[in-house]
């Protein structure tokens, strides 16, 4: 049968472009989408609120390198899951929303769920925001976004259909042309690098920043050490610098120190990073010398930064070619012993911000699995563990960077989970995040995930408090009463455990990745005190 409803074709279509997951909530308005998805094969996961779902999505997409698919409703649907896409927007993550629409706003008011312009409001925060008005349009839509997910900077796209339209009956989709969504980024020349590699190895000290760009470790790594040069990642960026490369300054970038280093520098390369307020916690990066840029987005290569050479390409593409080009071994550019006693400084600095956390962070890191990845949220636990703890390869650390939403971690961590069963996640949240998406707990449970969910209870908003006391602001609005996590957990049927001492959490940890449902941890600073 070619002829279904369009809901059910769009579902169809999906499945046979690779799209295996969906995350929603079904609703009265988009009943038709909801027609298609068994019927192709697709897995269906339940979020709680739509933006639990919008999470789910980007978290199955960080952690899968696929598009994350969520289905929503029209109006209020569309609205709950707008945080979570200008999340996947700010980071760079490949999510696809899909909504119905409303058939008729012009000249009819009062209806369920009615926008004054739907379409509009998603478009402030994703890339593109469409309405197609014909079976034809939203199969090129789909098409489209799964082009640009592959071939452009990530952000998030909206396609929304009209609900008479969804259930109307439409022939299936055009199958794929060969060749079609094969395309890769920002593609160089065959010796296009080869003048610049020689500048490079003419530099005194060249120093390398590696943004959430860089997913090529093994390749990354082999240039820093044919080059002699030393790196920094920035915190999207952790581990693609080995832990125990002595010329990585590691994930300290936003430390004020680091401008010290910039400056020393006689050659800076950013590559996959746009060097945003959230990588550097300053306006400028420091650099007193050349500047070269690498990015596949080619609006950060004119960016305030000002780069003096500049590369529209993929990173993996870039560093490949680069390689050729480099001698098979050269000594460190640096000092690894300053480089030591630099991190050292940056290291305590941050416990000295934030103190006990640094313990903590140390406690854990030894007893997760090298594939463990974690999903964090606004709190001042991540915050800490962005810097100390280093990862062991990149794309293992997901934190909302950009648009820094609150109630990030607990869905995206569950989409994470979803998109590598049998593989360690970890979910870090704090106390008042938290409860934005706790509900999601249910679909925690529902698909018996073994995840460590660790709260960093310290009973306030005390990043705000500190905040407000260094503004000369009396502290106003930051302690707010807390339920017993540990009986809601168990309430939604979790396991639950507030360990009293390091080794406690370590072991606790260790149990929960071996339970059949998540365990929630509650740390408190009694701890560490």
């Amino acid at each position: 049968m070619t002829s279904r409803p369009l809901g059910a074709q769009i579902s169809h279509m999906l499945k046979s472009r690779g799209v295996d997951t969906i995350f929603g909530i079904p609703g009265v308005h988009n009943v038709e989408m909801y027609r298609g998805i068994e019927e192709a094969g697709i897995t269906h996961v339940l979020a709680r609120h739509e933006q639990g779902a919008g999470f789910m999505a980007d978290g199955y997409a960080r952690a899968s390198g696929k598009p994350g698919v969520a289905y929503v409703i029209t109006g209020p649907g569309l609205c709950n899951i707008m945080t979570p896409m200008g999340q996947a927007y700010s980071d760079s993550v490949s999510v696809l929303v899909l909504s119905s629409c409303l058939d008729e706003t012009s000249a009819r008011r009062g209806q369920l769920h009615q926008m004054l312009d739907q379409e509009a409001a998603a478009a402030t925060v994703c890339e593109w925001s469409e309405e197609a008005r014909t079976a034809e349009a939203a199969y090129t839509l789909v098409d489209r976004a799964l082009s640009e997910f592959k071939t452009k900077r990530a952000r998030t796209k909206h396609i929304q259909v009209p609900i008479a339209l969804l259930g109307r009956n439409a022939e299936a989709a055009p199958d794929l042309s060969p060749g079609e969504h094969a395309m890769s980024a920002g593609a160089l020349a065959p010796g296009g690098l080869e003048c610049f590699a020689k500048t490079l190895n003419a530099a005194r000290k060249p120093l390398f920043i590696f943004g959430g760009g860089v997913r090529c470790d093994a390749i990354a790594r082999d240039v820093m050490r044919r080059s002699g040069a030393a790196g920094f990642t920035t915190y999207a960026g952790c581990g693609v610098l080995a832990p125990d490369d002595q010329m990585s300054y590691g994930s300290y970038l936003g430390r004020p120190e680091s401008v010290r280093v910039i400056e020393d520098a006689d050659l800076v390369i950013v590559i996959g990073s746009e060097l945003s307020e959230c990588d550097l916690w300053r306006t400028e990066l420091g650099h007193t010398s050349t500047l070269v840029r690498v990015d596949i987005d080619p609006e950060v290569l004119v960016d305030e930064h000002r780069a003096d050479i500049k590369f529209h390409a993929d990173s993996e593409l870039f560093l490949t070619e680069l390689l050729e080009h480099l001698p098979q071994d050269t000594s460190p550019k640096w000092s690894a012993g300053d480089i030591a006693a630099t991190k050292a400084r940056f290291r305590a600095e941050t416990d000295s911000d934030r103190p006990g956390i640094v313990a903590l962070c140390d406690a854990l890191a030894k007893v997760m699995p090298d594939d463990t990845m974690v999903f964090s949220d606004m709190t001042q636990f991540a915050y800490v563990a962005k810097e100390v703890w280093d990862m062991p390869s990149s794309g293992l650390w997901h934190h909302p960077n950009g648009f820094g939403t609150l109630g990030y971690a607990l869905p995206a961590a569950i989409g994470g989970a979803v998109a590598r069963p049998g593989k360690p996640t970890v979910c870090i949240a704090g106390d008042y995040g938290f409860q934005y998406t706790i509900q999601d707990f249910g679909t925690a449970v529902e698909l018996g995930l073994p995840m460590p969910i660790l709260l960093w209870d310290n009973g306030k908003l005390k990043e705000i408090e500190e905040n407000m006391i260094a503004s000369q602001i009396a502290p106003n609005a930051v302690v707010a009463m807390n339920p017993d996590f540990c009986k809601l957990a168990e309430a939604y049927g979790a396991l639950a455990i507030e360990p009293s001492s390091l080794e406690e959490l370590q072991a606790a940890v260790q149990d929960a990745f071996k339970a059949d449902r998540p365990t929630l941890i509650r740390m408190t600073p009694a701890l560490t005190a």
